[in-house]
């Protein structure tokens, strides 16, 4: 007879949670169909490098259509983040303005979305030191994601602000009162975090008024985004320089596709087993066109990888052309870009402040 491990039932524990999650997200989804206005969404991204076609695919294309789906977004052009695993924040103000490029051109729209930036609004920072109260650091360090990022530091003593990396999203998330965020299944923990310190602080602190707790309660819209690797086979990574990146001109695109990974048999075939990165080719063609891998395969058939390439190039430069082309326009209109995040970071000042406020009287910190 053999007895189940803690990791055996640990395994167990965790499939069975993210099964539920992905139970409730197909629900939330169809909620949105029904009424989106009921809905605010925060989700965003460290301005660490220029986004590449694994962010457009992955996640820039789902919150355009969240948008136009008529659900409140909210963007975090996540500054702050950018120093919880480097020495320096590098050259961030021209990342910055290439991020909020990316957004606009791919389709998010300012009159209808919340573009901001972490170091622009205090009340949102200043909620981490009650949250920091709510939370142990066993279960900081605990956290997979800040384990995670501790490895892939190579040994480095780990700052305070990785340690509390959890805490800041959910402040992020909190402060606004989004109530679900887009994630992988690998995210799940940070949203778990965030609702955790939600019910601790209602448990002891109360609420402002009889009728709502102070924060909604965040939940889940969990990624079934295909994931797409690098030229090389591998995760998509700038510092390993296998991306195609939002803002390269078509030829460069062409260049980098012709030095992509493939195998040696000229015959086509989509096998995301067997052969990868093959498949890996044919799966962004297919999410760029439209076009099922498998019927691509078949026409490619014996062309074998060239064939195969140029097919992708023009599926990815023909669907990037016209957000190339907007890109450009906004790139050499700054002005407008720092208006549009001028706009949203007053938005999210208004709405910090007022959640501060709520905060600071539930616990009793009105003077």
């Amino acid at each position: 007879m053999t007895t189940a491990t803690d990791a055996d039932l640990a395994a167990t524990t965790s499939e069975a949670s993210l099964a539920r999650t992905r139970a409730r997200s197909l629900e939330i989804e169809a909620e949105i169909d029904k009424d989106a206005s009921r809905f605010r969404v925060l989700t965003g991204d460290r301005p660490t490098g220029a986004l590449h076609l694994g962010h457009y695919l992955g996640t820039l294309k789902n919150r355009v259509i969240l948008q136009d789906k008529g659900v409140e977004t909210w963007l975090l052009v996540a500054d702050y983040q950018v120093i919880t695993d480097r020495d320096g924040v590098g050259p961030i103000r021209e990342r910055v303005i290439g991020l909020l490029a990316d957004y606009l051109a791919a389709g998010i729209d300012p009159e209808r979305s919340t573009i901001f930036n972490h170091s622009a609004v205090p009340a949102l920072n200043q909620l981490m030191l009650p949250f920091l109260s709510l939370v142990t650091e066993s279960e900081l360090h605990r956290n997979p994601t800040v384990k995670a990022e501790l490895e892939a530091t190579g040994g480095r003593a780990m700052s305070g602000l990785l340690l509390t990396y959890p805490v800041h999203q959910a402040a992020d998330i909190l402060f606004c009162k989004a109530n679900i965020v887009p994630v992988g299944k690998d995210q799940v923990p940070h949203l778990e975090q965030a609702r955790v310190i939600a019910q601790r602080f209602d448990k002891r602190y109360g609420r402002v008024d009889k009728k709502r707790p102070v924060f909604r309660r965040p939940e889940a819209l969990l990624s079934e985004a295909q994931a797409v690797l690098g030229t090389d086979g591998t995760k998509m990574s700038k510092s390993r320089g296998n991306t195609i990146e939002l803002g390269m001109d078509a030829d460069t695109t062409a260049k980098i596709l012709r030095k992509a990974v493939t195998d040696s048999d000229r015959h086509i075939t989509y096998d995301p087993v067997g052969r990868p990165e093959v498949a890996n080719l044919l799966l962004i063609a297919s999410l760029c066109s439209g076009e099922a891998p498998e019927a691509i395969a078949e026409r490619i058939g014996d062309g074998g990888g060239g064939a195969l390439k140029a097919e992708v190039t023009a599926a990815v430069n023909d669907h990037l052309a016209p957000i190339r082309a907007r890109r450009l326009e906004l790139m050499n209109d700054e002005a407008y870009l720092l208006d549009v995040l001028k706009a949203g970071n007053e938005r999210a000042n208004e709405v910090a402040d007022h959640t501060l406020a709520e905060v600071r009287e539930a616990m009793k910190m009105v003077y």
